[in-house]
């Protein structure tokens, strides 16, 4: 590949000779109006009217009857398990080419992942491997799903949408629906995408994102839990906010919950950034479209939606032809200033997740060795 020719397309596309980081927030909203009026009405902690507005507007965008702010996606993840009734001892199947934060907070439950493969195409948990597990070491019993292997509870399903691209997600839930396992679905990366026009983080039992820094919308730091069920988002609302019985005055806390609250100042920067959401997917669509034209033809692969799914091309991948292309590409790119980064390690070869059980990860290493990211920032005119 020319990567010559490739750095200088990229520096056309932003405009600029000096460095492209690999995505950008966009503050072109009303982010300083609605913060100003946060710090004016006092209210810049837990509490407060950009709280409810984000919650709300969540619902809308989701589809889904009870959202809940929190501080991270991590945390989101965390109480979500907990939520769907992952409890110490059990087991949550996921997928080893995700973010650790997917690993962990099945972790901070003191449950076990159990690490299944992806589907090359999406990047995203495969149901193939997933019928294929359980047919093999699970058994169903009265009160659920339990792996014959380890004689464990299989609470929970956890898939992830890579870089904002859906995953299986229908033939997920419904395999899951046959062995009573409910999914919560990690759609950190997947805030706007859709599968025949169902919005991602919407099909299970609970579905959670992240508003970090480097998310498609950000508020500095900040998650949310969406819930199909109303009590259980009821109950993730209770216990992300320490689990407070209500009173005038008394402080009574009647089971373990969390300070998982999102500051009024960071729900104030999210609304601003959800009221521009549609035009950065929409610019982020022109650019993949531009990257598409320029990759038509080569070695390269730029990764594509799933038909009859809508990505918010949060990270545009791509697929090269092995490790040593790989390697020579970043190398290349980050010494010219412009901001590549691989794939995640898959999670079993991290220390603390070395003895979970997994299947051959075929896929996943695959795409181990050959995927990055580029630039993808949203391109305003």
């Amino acid at each position: 590949m020319n990567h010559k020719k490739l750095i200088s397309f990229i520096k056309i596309l932003f405009n600029t000779q000096g460095f492209i980081p690999l995505h950008a927030p966009v503050f072109n909203g009303k982010e300083k109006e609605y913060l100003l009026d946060t710090i004016d009405s006092t209210f810049v902690s837990s509490v407060g009217a950009y709280v409810d507005a984000f919650e709300a507007k969540m619902q809308e965008l989701t589809q889904t009857p009870k959202a809940v702010a929190v501080v991270n996606g991590t945390a989101a993840l965390q109480v979500a398990l907990r939520l769907a009734g992952v409890k110490a001892g059990d087991e949550v199947l996921t997928q080893a080419l995700t973010f650790v934060a997917t690993a962990n907070a099945i972790a901070y439950n003191q449950a076990h992942p159990v690490f299944l493969d992806v589907d090359r195409d999406t990047m995203g948990l495969s149901p193939d491997a997933l019928t294929a597990f359980l047919e093999t070491h699970a058994e169903k019993r009265e009160n659920g799903a339990y792996n014959k292997t380890t004689q464990r509870r299989i609470a929970a399903c956890l898939p992830m949408h890579t870089f904002g691209l859906m995953c299986r997600i229908e033939a997920i839930v419904e395999i899951c629906a046959e062995w009573n396992i409910p999914v919560v679905e990690d759609a950190a990366e997947a805030l706007g995408s859709s599968s025949n026009e169902k919005a991602a983080g919407s099909f299970g039992l609970l579905g959670t994102f992240s508003f970090n820094g480097n998310k498609i919308v950000t508020c500095g730091g900040g998650g949310a839990i969406v819930s199909n069920d109303v009590e259980l988002g009821q109950q993730g609302k209770y216990l992300t906010t320490t689990a407070k019985v209500p009173h005038a005055w008394e402080y009574v806390h009647d089971e373990l919950g969390y300070n998982f609250r999102m500051p009024n100042l960071n729900a104030a920067l999210a609304c601003a950034q959800l009221e521009q959401l549609d035009m950065f997917i929409e610019q982020k669509k022109k650019l993949f479209e531009q990257y598409c034209s320029f990759f038509e033809g080569s070695e390269i692969n730029l990764k594509q939606p799933l038909p009859d799914t809508t990505s918010n091309h949060w990270l545009m991948a791509l697929e090269l032809p092995d490790r040593e292309a790989r390697d020579a590409f970043l190398r290349a790119t980050n010494e010219a200033g412009v901001m590549t980064r691989p794939i995640w390690q898959l999670m079993y070869k991290l220390p603390m997740y070395a003895d979970c059980q997994r299947d051959s990860q075929q896929n996943a290493e695959y795409l181990e060795d050959r995927i990055v990211n580029i630039p993808s920032s949203a391109i305003l005119s």
